[in-house]
């Protein structure tokens, strides 16, 4: 399920795609999982299963567009996006996957979960789906469209619309490439094409220095971003995979963009070309020439006091080597980066306490792309799963839970052995036995009573096949 290479043949969890337009298909294998590893033991944080299948590689049910049912779920998936509104709706948007056939590809659907029920608002119920743009940008309606997509970023504004970003998947004449199309889905349910190109593949547009804010500038088409919103409303964009101001070979950004409520994209630092090694000065002092090495599929929260973290991904480490990392970086209102913690070499094994629930200086996560995070009502950081290193160095599919307090990391839940099948119980009852699966590219929410929610990805049900996902879970800390 790990991708690296660049054609216009591109293998992305385990489906050979060539266009939009049509379906793309075939199925995914990876080795079975491992004997049982170590798992955490009865406490009172609990995971339950709540719905979808317990299967790899389900068909969506649509049922009707705009209502909610009970039998409605999304077709399993991974590498969707996700967000939640001012109403507390959890929402989803496409990614790689089925859709309401068994042949998978990418998905422009769009579903909205109340937290008993999934609804179909729009979107295909067919993969590959070509994008609807308007002659110009700036045109609200509600035959307009994204092409289906994976590994988008999205965030949602003061005014409860959502915003969409790039990814990789199809643009407006059926080729499938990096994007970099801007998109605004507002409360009447309208998609706007608001900038960027409505062709795959665009470099950047940088200023001469710095700092500088326009229209006439913006981000290269990539996929595997990380955004964050400031206190200000104002979008920050992170790395990724695809396309700098050259726009020669796609390769990992380390490039930090704004976009701020005038709807101008200003470069703000990093480098303006591809593979990057960065600067980490002295560990734990913030400095404005520190910047994170160039990575995709990393995971970024906001804490608090309004500080971004950035942990992991795939990409090139301090050391200047290209693998999978597990360094923590935070990025503060004076936009200076701080290399708080975590290794500058890749590939590291994860270090696991000897009990689950043990804050210790020298607990970390092994080195993961693709997991996933949550923020809790104090402001602690929780990240699942992803693609990486379990404890022994063994890399695969992860369903370790941690908890990072802003000093400790603490092994929450889950094995620290990767490529474990999941304990599914009863649908609807928590258990201490209970835990998802490992997997990387789920998406994640926290509802309104602090609860964390999990929506599938690709890796381990219920048995040893592997494939995409559908299962839903929360988990109650």
């Amino acid at each position: 399920m790990n991708f690296k290479k660049y054609s216009n043949l591109v293998l992305i969890a385990g489906f050979v795609l060539t266009g939009c337009g049509g379906s793309g298909g075939g199925g995914s294998s990876a080795p079975g999982p491992t004997a049982p590893g170590p798992t955490a033991p009865v406490s009172i944080n609990l995971w339950t299963w709540v719905s979808g299948s317990n299967a790899a590689n389900q068909t969506g049910v649509y049922g009707s567009q705009g209502s909610a049912s009970l039998t409605n779920i999304p077709g399993a998936r991974d590498s969707a996006i996700s967000w939640t509104d001012a109403k507390g709706n959890f929402w989803l948007l496409g990614g790689m996957g089925y859709s309401g056939s068994n042949i998978a590809g990418f998905l422009n659907d769009l579903w909205r979960f109340d937290g008993t029920n999934w609804t179909w608002v729009s979107g295909s119920t067919v993969t590959n789906q070509t994008g609807a743009y308007s002659l110009t940008p700036g045109v609200a309606s509600t035959t307009y469209f994204p092409g289906a997509r994976q590994s988008a970023v999205s965030w949602i504004d003061k005014g409860g619309n959502l915003w969409l970003f790039g990814g990789y998947g199809c643009d407006s004449q059926g080729n499938v490439g990096y994007l970099n199309d801007l998109w605004k889905f507002d409360t009447n349910k309208q998609w706007t094409w608001v900038s960027g190109s409505n062709v795959a593949n665009q470099n950047g547009v940088y200023s001469t220095t710095p700092g500088i804010a326009a229209t006439t500038y913006s981000p290269g088409a990539r996929k595997g971003a990380v955004s964050w919103i400031d206190k200000g409303g104002n979008l920050w964009l992170f790395g990724g995979e695809g396309f700098d101001s050259s726009g020669a070979t796609p390769g990992y950004l380390n490039d930090l963009w704004k976009y701020d409520t005038n709807s101008q994209w200003t470069w703000v630092s990093g480098n303006t070309v591809v593979n990057q090694i960065g600067v980490s000065g002295t560990q734990g002092t913030a400095a404005p020439g520190n910047i994170p090495g160039a990575r995709l599929s990393a995971v970024s929260w906001i804490d608090v006091s309004g500080n971004s973290w950035l942990f992991g991904g795939y990409g090139v480490a301090l050391a200047g080597t290209f693998g999978d990392l597990n360094d923590l970086w935070k990025f503060d209102s004076n936009s200076q980066w701080t290399w708080v913690s975590g290794s500058k070499d890749i590939n590291q094994a994860g270090v696991y306490s000897m009990t689950t629930g043990s804050a210790e200086s020298t607990n970390i996560p092994g080195a993961r792309e693709n997991p996933v995070s949550w923020v809790d009502g104090g402001g602690n950081l929780w990240l699942f799963g992803g693609y990486g290193y379990d404890t022994a160095g063994t890399l695969f599919y992860l369903n370790d839970l941690w908890k990072y307090d802003g000093t400790n990391w603490i092994w929450m839940n889950g094995s620290n052995v990767a490529n474990q099948t999941g304990v599914y119980g009863t649908e609807g009852s928590g258990a201490a036995g209970n835990v998802p699966g490992a997997r990387h590219l789920a998406i994640s929410w926290v509802d309104g009573g602090g609860n964390l929610w999990l929506f599938g990805g690709a890796g381990y049900g219920a048995s040893g096949h592997d494939g995409d996902l559908n299962d839903l879970w929360r988990y109650q800390p």
